[in-house]
């Protein structure tokens, strides 16, 4: 069965291709609100024209594509999840060919949204035409839903999924976004870090002063903050905010054993990075830092002068932007209290300013529906996956597996080395067929499974 879909991707290769060069032409930048209407009520067509009852649902930020497609009750229902705002292009001047004008180069697509993720979710609208030319049906019951906001953390998700529940009554959802294994090797991922984003501010005297004038009598409040970074993670690269850590939940046995069949990817990373050692702790294996941990990163410190030669100015303020990617059970909402709980007690002066923050999410390796899916790409690529527990990055799986109730999977079809969020974003050709073709055939392998409840 699978075979006659494969036959039919790959003669229609050239169309397909060319159509997701159309699709990704129209910009649809949700941070800028450009184009997003107009691409949500494309996707409505493409919907509609595949047999979805299809539309748009109105929130207080961007619209969600919310589109039906029920063929037999007694068939799994799987919601396929993605989003089709894309991130700005921004530096223009880095692109080799324009980022709205799609380009076929080296074997591979260039444009914007290409990757991340039009492409991917693109290739699931294929495979569903594909199943729909070849079978005149669908194997099993769809529900697709894409998202305008993802790009800009995903603040009107939560609240959908609560509001619409009954209309997202999936028995699994699967999204296509990220990328497959450096070497090219499929992947399915059960789980996803969350994130907690903050500032930390200190403020010193009402206007910068002179150093020499004023050193030694006024605090700066660089030092402030340098000071207080220091205690909440050690030189040997441990997290020391009281409290923060200790609920955290460690592996099963079959998290365990699914890491030891990964590819170590250390010493790839290492010299790809330019690196001479890893980040701390240093016994703690490669996997186990992406996926078991949580971490605390300060993604910029900044105050006072940074211009060309020197100034001898003592600032009068300094800030901190910092996040912390959170495993199970951690919440945001937790991890602000440590922090805040902590700078009170180290440094009392300092202002913590929250941001967005995003929950972990954990699918059981056991889930009934890891074995339909691992068989489907088996047929899809000839491979075995490789599965990965929980990525490092994040995603809004919070609100299909803690929301709804729903197991979750991630099955990307982007190359390593797709350039999300950068110039010169890109998807191999091979790749895009290659998802069409995973997609395709995890609906034929859902399709298989007798009744919605296995």
């Amino acid at each position: 069965m699978t075979q006659a879909l494969f036959d039919h991707i790959d003669t229609q290769a050239d169309s397909f291709i060319a159509r997701v060069m159309d699709y990704v032409r129209h910009p649809s930048i949700s941070a800028h609100d450009i184009g997003i209407r107009e691409v949500a009520t494309m996707l409505v067509g493409f919907l509609s024209d595949l047999g979805f009852d299809a539309g748009l649902v109105e929130t207080p930020g961007h619209p969600f594509v919310l589109g039906h497609a029920t063929v037999d009750p007694e068939k799994p229902t799987v919601l396929l999840y993605g989003h089709y705002d894309v991130q700005p292009p921004d530096p223009l001047d880095q692109w080799v060919s324009p980022p709205f004008e799609p380009t076929l180069r080296d074997g591979r697509i260039w444009a914007r949204g290409i990757g991340d993720n039009k492409g991917q979710h693109f290739a699931q609208l294929l495979a569903i035409e594909t199943h729909l030319a070849v079978n005149g049906t669908l194997p099993c019951n769809i529900i697709f839903l894409l998202e305008g906001e993802e790009e800009i953390g995903s603040p009107q998700i939560a609240e959908f999924v609560q509001q619409n529940a009954d209309r997202l009554q999936a028995d699994l959802v699967v999204t296509s976004d990220g990328p497959l294994h450096e070497s090219g090797a499929p992947v399915i991922t059960f789980g996803v870090r969350g994130v907690a984003s903050f500032d930390l501010v200190a403020k010193g005297a009402a206007r910068d002063v002179h150093s020499g004038n004023y050193g030694g009598v006024v605090p700066n409040p660089i030092w402030t903050l340098v000071h207080l970074l220091a205690t909440m993670k050690d030189a040997e690269g441990n997290i020391t905010v009281e409290g923060l850590t200790e609920p955290v939940i460690p592996p099963t046995n079959l998290e365990r054993d699914a890491v030891a069949r990964l590819p170590d990817d250390e010493k790839a990373v290492m010299e790809d990075l330019a690196l001479d050692q890893m980040d701390g702790p240093l016994e703690r294996p490669y996997w186990d830092r992406l996926m078991f941990h949580p971490t605390l990163t300060i993604n910029g410190l900044h105050g006072g002068y940074g211009g060309p030669g020197s100034k001898t100015v003592l600032p009068n303020e300094a800030f901190a932007k910092c996040d912390v990617r959170l495993v199970e059970p951690l919440t945001p909402s937790y991890v602000f209290e440590r922090i805040e709980a902590h700078v009170a007690r180290h440094a009392p002066n300092v202002q913590v300013v929250r941001h967005n923050g995003m929950l972990p999410s954990k699918t059981p390796l056991d889930s009934p529906y890891a074995k339909p899916l691992r068989d489907a790409i088996v047929a899809a690529r000839g491979v075995e996956p490789l599965i990965y527990p929980t990525m490092g990055g994040s995603l809004p799986d919070y609100v299909f597996t803690k929301i709804l109730g729903k197991d979750a999977f991630v099955i990307p079809y982007a190359n390593a080395d797709e350039a999300n969020h950068a110039p010169n974003e890109n998807l191999e050709i091979v790749r895009f067929l290659d998802g069409i073709k995973t997609g395709a055939a995890v609906l034929d392998a859902l399709g298989r499974i007798n009744t919605p409840k296995v």
